[in-house]
């Protein structure tokens, strides 16, 4: 064995102790750190009914003034599990005169200098100013993220053909856990628990200024707005307009600052506020409850100054404009919203052009949130508001749309579509919200949208007509022959217009009965023999969509009988005897459609002067 010096011994004995006194040095510093944040909050299990404490918030301009909260006792797992709620009563200051009001959500509250938690719920109609905090503790748990975790793997969905060809666009929005109603009525009309209204909290109104929409458009879209969640219960202030990023500083959006999330930003602008709770560094906690329930998002988040707080026996709330934008709102979940200074938020860019009756032409530009479910409506909103700004509400009008929805990585998705009628507005507006709705509900990683441009003219009048009837010039052609049909077609006037289209039997097409279909997209698409698709790629959806046929021009399709089968999207026609008999075999089932009629070719005629709808068919006999 090796024997050291009784100096070398000193000095290992010294170095030792060295790097324990650094390492029992670091957890002191991360014990001191973590009391210091725990010592910032008031414990859930100290808290008593009695105990009395302060709240903030801002009442006018941009300063937060205090006012005075009592501790009513603890209601354990009201919002969730292990997701309590604290009682309180406010009293004193400007909260005597407004209440409870929207916008309040977030408002901190302290008991002997550490945060409890935010004010975020109220009873409705209540007579005296009680609230339901969310501890903090709650807030800030719901948004740890486990750095192991890995997420889950998101699987293509299936899509019908019907979905993707469709004119209207039916949301199917979730109903929003957020405050549904003007005086906190959220069980719908006629519903058993509506005698409970009153009875139980709901979270406080967050107040949505709008401009550049109509009262038409959000009387219009008010059903869909409540579901989810969004409430205009503020008048319409300034339009926000996107700028530079300021940078945070020690006073920015600290507890009980108002604060602003943008829907939109530019010429057609939407702005929830409500109030700061606590800020850790660059992480800022807010509302206290849910906004949208949207889980992980991206939405501008600013600074915002407080007109006043109106008073209101139905539902006092806050007139708030924005101001600088200082980040984005990441998360939106259960205990409340959270997000970062200085993160620059992901919108996409909208234009909306529109070629009026009377030649003018009104362009629009704006940015729009990032999310599968506020996007489509949103835009649905956008475009209908545009229309309806400057065309006739009431009568019949034609509307050309031809816009296109930029994909990083892959083709354009293309729109190209004419509506006519008195539906005419509705109709164009969903021609750019389907496409979008579909992408964005894909799954697919790869999926980053840059743009939408939406181009729309209209013009007075319904052009819209009926196919009464179809002829042929002969009822016997050889295959590679062609034959012309004679389309007649009847507009609203009555008058009968004729349209002569020319069609070319393909080359292989075997002797025998050829039937020839000629009708508008959309009747052909629904009786087409695949009805579903699953996408494997983004790429593969866009095609889909962009060869979707359209239900504003009439297409000329042949097919013949024969005996086959579908197979997911795939149609195989005259198979042998043998693989039909395996596919109806008794040992199997599903998997496959027997058709019994083949598509030989179609073609798409060019948009004529007439909106056309309507199917005929008819035989002729293909010879040698």
């Amino acid at each position: 064995m090796k024997k050291y010096s009784p100096a070398a011994i000193l000095l290992i004995t010294l170095l030792v102790s060295f790097a324990y006194g650094q390492k029992s040095l670091e957890t002191i510093k991360t014990s001191a750190k973590n009391s210091s944040e725990t010592s910032k909050f008031f414990p859930m299990e100290d808290l008593k009914p009695g105990m009395t404490g302060t709240a903030r918030t801002v009442f006018s301009g941009t300063k937060a003034e205090e006012f005075g909260v009592e501790i009513l006792g603890v209601v354990p797992g009201w919002v969730g599990p292990k997701q309590d709620i604290i009682i309180g009563r406010l009293s004193g200051g400007e909260a005597d005169r407004t209440q409870v009001f929207a916008g309040m959500s977030g408002s901190p509250v302290y008991i002997d200098g550490r945060l409890v938690g935010a004010i975020s719920y109220a009873f409705p109609f209540s007579k005296e100013a009680i609230c339901g905090i969310t501890p903090i503790e709650q807030m800030i748990g719901i948004f740890e993220k486990d750095e192991d975790g890995t997420p889950s793997a998101r699987r293509p969905r299936i899509y019908s053909f019907a979905e993707l060809a469709a004119t209207e666009w039916n949301p199917g929005l979730p109903k929003s856990p957020s405050y549904t109603g003007p005086a906190g009525m959220s069980t719908d009309p006629g519903s058993p628990l509506g005698v409970l209204t009153g009875q139980t909290f709901q979270p406080i109104a967050v107040p949505v200024s709008f401009s550049g929409i109509s009262q038409a458009t959000l009387n219009a879209f008010a059903p869909q707005l409540l579901q989810a969640g969004l409430l205009p219960v503020s008048a319409p202030v300034g339009a926000a307009r996107p700028g530079p990023m300021k940078k945070a500083d020690e006073n920015t959006l600290l507890g009980g600052d108002s604060v602003a999330m943008h829907l939109t930003l530019g010429d057609i602008s939407m702005a929830a506020s409500g109030t700061v709770t606590y800020r850790d560094g660059d992480k800022i906690y807010a509302f206290g409850h849910p906004f949208l329930a949207a889980g992980s998002s991206s939405l501008p988040m600013s600074e915002s100054h407080v007109v006043t707080v109106v008073p209101n026996l139905n539902n006092s709330f806050k007139l708030a404009v924005p101001d600088a934008m200082v980040g984005s709102m990441t998360e939106d979940r259960a205990t409340g919203v959270f997000g970062k200074l200085g993160e620059a938020p992901k919108m996409i860019p909208v234009t909306i052009n529109l070629q009026t009756t009377r030649n003018k032409l009104e362009s629009l530009n704006f940015q729009i949130a990032n999310d599968e479910v506020l996007t489509p409506l949103l835009l649905n909103m956008a475009v209908f508001n545009t229309i309806a700004a400057s065309e006739r509400n009431l009568g019949d009008l034609t509307l050309e749309v031809s816009g296109r929805i930029d994909v990083t990585g892959q083709s354009p998705v293309t729109v190209d579509r004419r509506f006519g009628g008195q539906s005419a507005t509705r109709f164009a507006a969903a021609s750019m919200v389907i496409p979008l709705a579909n992408l964005l509900i894909s799954r697919f990683d790869d999926l980053a949208i840059n743009g939408i441009t939406v181009n729309m003219t209209a013009v007075e009048g319904s052009r819209t007509a009926t196919l009464e009837r179809i002829e042929v010039d002969k009822a016997e052609a050889k295959a590679g022959e062609t034959v012309f049909i004679q389309a007649f077609v009847r507009g609203d006037s009555g008058r009968v217009f004729t349209q002569r289209i020319p069609f070319t039997i393909p080359a292989d097409t075997p002797t025998g009965e050829l039937t020839i279909a000629v009708g508008d997209g959309g009747t052909l698409q629904q009786k087409e023999a695949a009805q579903q698709l699953v996408p494997k790629t983004l790429g593969e959806l866009i095609k889909t969509i962009n060869e979707i046929r359209k239900n504003d021009r009439l297409y000329v399709q042949s097919y013949r009988v024969t005996k086959g089968a579908i197979m997911g999207v795939n149609e195989m026609p005259n198979l042998p005897p043998s693989v039909l008999a395996t596919l109806n075999s008794g040992r199997s089932a599903g998997g496959f459609k027997p058709t019994v009629q083949t598509v030989v070719s179609e073609i798409e005629i060019a948009p004529a002067e007439f909106i056309v709808s309507g199917q005929q068919s008819i035989k002729i006999e293909v010879v040698k």
